[in-house]
């Protein structure tokens, strides 16, 4: 009888009834905008056509499900094993950021049954749009190869396991090249609107702005989703696992700390190309130095003092920080700064928001619902020598 009270405490906890009830309200808004269009529940447009789905399910979206590639090729290719411990947490949290991000270009979509053309019916080959369509689409599917093995220890198709993972460091460096590509194509989508969005965010350097921001948000990523991990899967641990988290949170912050020091620099070194030191006494520029000093600089130093000082919380802290940085850099780009010399700005509509946030939750759900089935925090006994 306890067994049962426990059961249905947990199907009823705060967290289940909050995101049924935001993933309900997502489904009735989705079912208006299929229904009526995207204009019923979002503030696209000709002239502002990213709206909050774009900014922030697709381009943040994309940027935090970076830690995938990353810590593959840390174990696989540079054998990083001390990482492995959080290789299938990064590769799903890659896939699903991906797969949720492709969700949300769907509700965006003003035909959004055309998403398969570029891929399958025309071939737009001069076009960005469709290398950025066939990167994902490319990069979706080695990430799900990637995620795998743990799908098949889970179903027992012990062939299929071996097969997988005799091919798994061709998947990386697959998934290495596709995630350098496409990361940097999704910057150089705003290549094409050099006189909407404002100058001082609007470089030639964009793709390796977009890149390299990519790295350190998906570094982040997986210093949340490991804390979180921890504390919500803490029945499935191993013994030492928390401390092999630990000392993975602080080798995870030193390269953090590099990262974003190098990509402060670059932010620079784009204001200097482009002749721009002039915007900063603007009120642009004032947010500009807001985004770069509060958002990639402090970030960088106090990833730098907490590995110093071995403080996991201060790490931790940092990486909230630094992926509320990458929001707002996404959301400068998209949709602040677009066209930002007309007299009006693109403000969401509370339907689009209510949607964008049912999409991130329903991604947090089914990582919840896999994590508790398959092997993905802890090792399948009848596959430990495969590990």
């Amino acid at each position: 009888m306890k067994n049962e009270e426990k059961i249905s405490a947990t199907r009823w906890s705060a967290f289940n009834v909050i995101s049924t009830l935001i993933i309900l309200a997502g489904v009735v808004i989705a079912i208006i905008r299929f229904a009526k269009g995207i204009g019923s529940v979002g503030t696209d447009s000709d002239e502002y056509p990213w709206g909050l789905l774009i900014g922030v399910n697709l381009l943040v979206g994309v940027a935090v499900s970076a830690g995938g590639f990353m810590v593959a090729s840390a174990v696989h290719l540079f054998g990083l094993k001390k990482y492995r411990p959080i290789l299938r947490p990064a590769m799903l949290t890659g896939f699903l950021g991906y797969l949720f991000a492709v969700i949300a270009l769907l509700c965006d979509l003003g035909q959004p049954w055309r998403i398969v053309y570029p891929v399958f019916v025309s071939y737009g080959v001069a076009s960005i749009m469709f290398l950025v369509a066939w990167h994902v689409f490319l990069y979706l599917s080695v990430q799900f190869l990637e995620f795998s093995p743990a799908i098949f220890e889970w179903l027992g198709w012990k062939n299929w396991r071996r097969g997988i993972g005799k091919i798994i460091v061709a998947l990386c460096i697959l998934g290495v090249i596709l995630s350098l590509l496409h990361q940097s194509a999704l910057g150089g989508l705003f290549l094409l609107a050099p006189h909407k969005v404002h100058p001082l965010w609007y470089s030639e350097l964009i793709p390796v702005f977009f890149f390299v921001s990519a790295m350190v948000a998906g570094l982040c990523m997986i210093i949340i989703v490991s804390m979180l991990s921890n504390r919500a899967f803490k029945y499935q641990l191993e013994e030492g696992y928390t401390e092999k988290i630990n000392d993975i949170t602080l080798g995870l912050g030193k390269f953090g700390s590099i990262i974003l020091i190098c990509y402060f620099f670059l932010k620079w070194i784009g204001v200097a190309h482009d002749r721009h030191f002039n915007l900063l006494g603007t009120g642009y520029g004032g947010w500009f130095l807001v985004e770069v000093l509060v958002f990639v600089l402090l970030p960088s130093v106090l990833f730098a003092v907490g590995a110093r000082k071995k403080s996991v919380s201060l790490i931790r802290f940092t990486a909230i920080l630094t992926i509320i940085g990458i929001l707002i850099n996404r959301l400068n780009v998209s949709m602040f700064t677009f066209r930002w010399d007309e007299p009006i700005c693109n403000v969401p509509q509370w339907t689009e928001i209510i949607l964008c946030i049912a999409i991130i939750t329903t991604g947090i759900v089914v990582f919840k619902w896999i994590v508790k089935r398959m092997p993905v925090l802890r090792k399948h006994p009848d596959y430990e020598s495969l590990h």
